[in-house]
């Protein structure tokens, strides 16, 4: 193809799809919203994990993931910090009463206000950077499919734009899945059940940030 070979890019596809649709934080966060905001709103979210998963990549293949080993605390901070917000947010859900938890404090009969597109778009990028996992898969699978023969950039833009694709992919089954879920039990007393269910998943997410 002049910028990577077709059996290396068979084999690139196929690690990547599996890595991507294994069940991990972003996933979760997903299926999380999908859940208790739809997949159009979780779109917001989508944007700000796929800037992200971008970010980290480019960093694996720079090699500027060695300075945050470097730095081991000042990366730790963030990830409790992102792992606090998010268990803050699964707390207010569990709260929530009579309607639809929408992971933000609003209205006084206990239910949550639709969070602002910003506000997701930051926990989906805090989650996809932060996550050490996606830093150990990118740092240890993307670097090895990169061709000295071949000039790095088309290289680099090519598989970021695959992941990328393949991500969205997986993110949107995930959101899909959480959304057929709460329609299936959306009916009176079940909304609690839905709010606190994703509220029980939002922490284990806010947890896995900052211990895993």
């Amino acid at each position: 193809m002049g910028v990577i070979d077709l059996s290396v890019l068979a084999l690139f596809v196929s690690t990547f799809f599996f890595v991507s649709v294994t069940p991990g934080m972003c996933m979760t966060l997903a299926l999380t919203l999908g859940m208790s905001l739809g997949v159009r709103r979780t779109l917001w979210m989508m944007a700000g994990e796929l800037l992200g998963v971008a970010l980290v990549a480019v960093a694996a293949v720079l090699g500027i993931a060695a300075l945050m080993l470097k730095y081991p605390t000042a990366f730790q901070l963030f990830k409790y910090c992102g792992g606090a917000y998010l268990a803050w947010l699964g707390v207010q859900m569990w709260r929530a009463r009579g309607r639809m938890a929408m992971l933000a404090p609003a209205a006084s009969d206990g239910a949550l206000a639709l969070p602002s597109r910003q506000a997701l778009a930051a926990q989906g990028f805090v989650t996809a950077v932060a996550n050490p996992k996606g830093w150990a898969f990118f740092i240890a699978l993307l670097p090895p499919f990169i061709n000295d023969s071949y000039p790095l950039a088309p290289q680099l833009a090519m598989l970021i734009a695959i992941i990328l694709l393949l991500e969205t992919l997986c993110l949107l089954i995930y959101a899909g899945g959480g959304r057929t879920l709460s329609r299936l039990l959306e009916r009176g007393e079940n909304v609690r059940l839905i709010n606190r269910v994703a509220g029980s998943l939002m922490l284990l997410v806010g947890a896995w940030l900052a211990f895993g």
